[in-house]
Parts: C-alpha cells; sequence; structure tokens
C-alpha cells in the first residue's frame, strides 16, 4: 500500500500550477496526478487536451499544498515522455510593456484595469512612436516613453525601441493598436512573447480606412481578433475573437467605435488567458482551457 502525507482539512496556502505539454500516449493524466497526489496535492481544478491531429497531449492543473514543486518537476521529467515540457505556472506575476501609437481606446482599458488591479500583470512602461499618450501614462503613473521613427531606419527605430524595453526585461508586449510592421529578428528576440490586436475584416478590407470600405459594403458584424505576432503579418496564432452586430444606421464612424470597443474587450481578454496561462500553443493553433 502506498502512503501519502496527511492533508489539512483547509489549505490557507495560495494555489499552485502545473502545466505539461507532451506527446500523448495512455495513462497520463493518471500518472501526472498520481505525482501530485504522492507529493501531498489537493487538486482544485484540472483540464487537459489532446491534439489528435500533432499527437499532442496539454494539462492544466491548478492544486494546493505541495512544498517542493521542483521534486514534482523532477519525478514528471522523468517519468514523461522524452521532450515532455513541465513547468511550474506564474500567473499573476507577469510583466509587461505596451507598444502604442495614436490610438487610446486600448492603451486606457489596459491602464484602468491595472490600475484597479484587474490586469493579471504588472504594466512597466508604455513606448510610443507617437508622443500622443504621453499624458494617458502620466495620469496613471507609467513611464512614457517617445521613440519616434521619422527619418529613420526600420532598423534604428527596433534598435531604439528595444533600448527603451531593456531596464523593464519584459515577460511580454502588447501592441495596442502599435501601427508598425515589426521585423523578423524583433519578433524572433520576443518569440511567442509579443501578442497583437486588430480588426477582423483582414484579408478583405486593408489599408487605414477600413470602416469606410465596410460601410460601402453593408458588413452586418464588426469583430476583432488578438493574436501572437509572427514574421507573417497579422497570421499568428490566434488567442481570442469577437463580434459584435451593426446595421444599416451605422455610418463609418459608428463601425469605428464600434471596433474599438470591441478590440479593447477582445484583447484584454485574451491578456486575462495569457497571463492566467491558460493557453498553449500548438503549431499555429492555441489551445485554450477557458
Amino acid at each position: 500500500m502506498v502512503s501519502r502525507p496527511t492533508l489539512p482539512s483547509v489549505d490557507p496556502t495560495p494555489s499552485q500550477l502545473l502545466l505539461v505539454d507532451s506527446v500523448d500516449r495512455p495513462g497520463l493524466v493518471h500518472q501526472i496526478t498520481g505525482v501530485l497526489w504522492r507529493h501531498g496535492a489537493n487538486i482544485l481544478t484540472n483540464h487537459e487536451f489532446v491534439d489528435r491531429e500533432a499527437r499532442r497531449f496539454f494539462m492544466r492543473t491548478e492544486f494546493a499544498g505541495v512544498a517542493a514543486l521542483g521534486a514534482v518537476v523532477t519525478e514528471l521529467e522523468a517519468l514523461l515522455p522524452p521532450g515532455a515540457v513541465v513547468r511550474i505556472g506564474r500567473a499573476g506575476s507577469h510583466r509587461i510593456v505596451i507598444l502604442a501609437t495614436r490610438e487610446h481606446h486600448c492603451v486606457g482599458e489596459l491602464l484602468l484595469r491595472h490600475a484597479y488591479h484587474e490586469l493579471g500583470a504588472s504594466i512597466q512602461a508604455i513606448v510610443s512612436n507617437h508622443s500622443t499618450l504621453a499624458s494617458l501614462g502620466e495620469r496613471f503613473d507609467v513611464p512614457f516613453h517617445h521613440v519616434p521613427h521619422e527619418q529613420v531606419s526600420r532598423a534604428d527605430h527596433e534598435a531604439a525601441v528595444l533600448k527603451a524595453l531593456e531596464p523593464y526585461e519584459p515577460d511580454y508586449l502588447v501592441l495596442a493598436k502599435y501601427m508598425r510592421i515589426l521585423s523578423r529578428s524583433f519578433v524572433d528576440r520576443y518569440r511567442q512573447r509579443v501578442i497583437n490586436i486588430h480588426h477582423s475584416f483582414l484579408p478583405a478590407f486593408v489599408g487605414s480606412r477600413p470602416y469606410h470600405q465596410a460601410f460601402e459594403r453593408g458588413v452586418k458584424i464588426i469583430g476583432a481578433t488578438a493574436h501572437f505576432v509572427t514574421e507573417e503579418l497579422d497570421e499568428g496564432p490566434i488567442i481570442a475573437q469577437g463580434v459584435v452586430p451593426v446595421s444599416h444606421s451605422y455610418g463609418p464612424n459608428e463601425m469605428a467605435q464600434a471596433g474599438r470597443d470591441v478590440e479593447k474587450i477582445v484583447l484584454a481578454k485574451a491578456l486575462k488567458l495569457v497571463f492566467e496561462e491558460r493557453i498553449f500553443l500548438s503549431g499555429k493553433r492555441v489551445i485554450v482551457f477557458d
């Protein structure tokens, strides 16, 4: 008979998070939960999924009552298939920097949520190629860095942006309507750590006046997409999407306002999923445990 530690009736310690990404094989859930059981864990929530196309297994387990977290990881790494990724999550402890241009709606939403401890991460700074939003950063006591792009090459501008980012050591960059295309080398530096938001008209309505094009076509639904940034413009793995209905009574300006409303909500939702460690990347797809 296997003995295990005696658990207290009420565990006052904060919950902990185990994340597993592995080649699939029978018995993984039993093996993983067995390790947690042997270490005295009380499992609070558990989600698992098998991507049958990729033959990958993903599991997110919230638990409490384990002191030796490193021992849990070591035991699982030895037990699971070779190449399995096992880690303890960091929900709520991420550092982010916002990259912005002129539009205020997404930046304002994130700053407001941050001020009321609803974001799930710490905003370290705002970096922008225009000074338009400097006063907004000031109101929330968040450092603002104006890094102008006029009359400089993209390489030089990105070097200046990287220099501004360096002291903050961000876990993620959030492109809150940042209207600059990032180079492959920049993306590679923060691979799988840059999140963007844009309207969902792409690729149908490209250019600087998408809502005028939507109005002319009589569009009835406006949406937004939040995704990880890759070297392929606006084609990275999708984290979250949302739509709102519009009618024939909406002009281009009303459509644009509806677009701003859905963009800020979808971006906030995507960031919540990321910061709570509820997602896994599986090729070009994002597995979401919501």
